[in-house]
This record gives structure tokens, sequence and C-alpha cells, in this order.
């Protein structure tokens, strides 16, 4: 029986970002420093810095169980 190797690839981030943002997807943006929030968007545009604006974008609170709408978002 023949072994076969996974061979994994590491995607940079700012590379899966441009792949979010040429897709249209709805993303949900994970904050390092708050982990009990969320938000959830479209990304229309970013920069170098991986600073983002998004589109439909929802504030969801993990704790309290709530949505929170805005119509647009930059970070």
């Amino acid at each position: 029986m023949a072994s076969t190797k996974v061979k994994r690839i590491m995607t940079q981030p700012i590379n899966l970002i441009s792949r979010f943002l040429q897709h249209k997807a709805r993303t949900h943006i994970w904050l390092f420093e708050q982990k009990d929030l969320r938000i959830k968007g479209r990304i229309i545009d970013f920069d170098e810095y991986m600073n983002l604006v998004l589109d439909e974008a929802e504030e969801v609170s993990i704790k309290k169980k709530q949505e929170s709408q805005w119509e647009r978002f930059f970070s």
C-alpha cells in the first residue's frame, strides 16, 4: 500500500482577504482583543495594513446574543 503525503500550504492573510473581496463573500471577523464580539459583512476594500471596509456589516455579541446592524464599517 502506497502512502500519500498531504502537503499543506500556508495562505497569507492578505491573500485570503483578497479572495473574500473578489468573491464578494460574507465574512465573519473575529476580533483579537474582544473575544465575545464578532463582525459579519462583505469586504469592499482593504489596505496593506489590513484595515477593512465592510458593507452590510453586523456586530454580533456572543455573550449577550445580540446583533447590531450597520450599513458600512471601517476598521
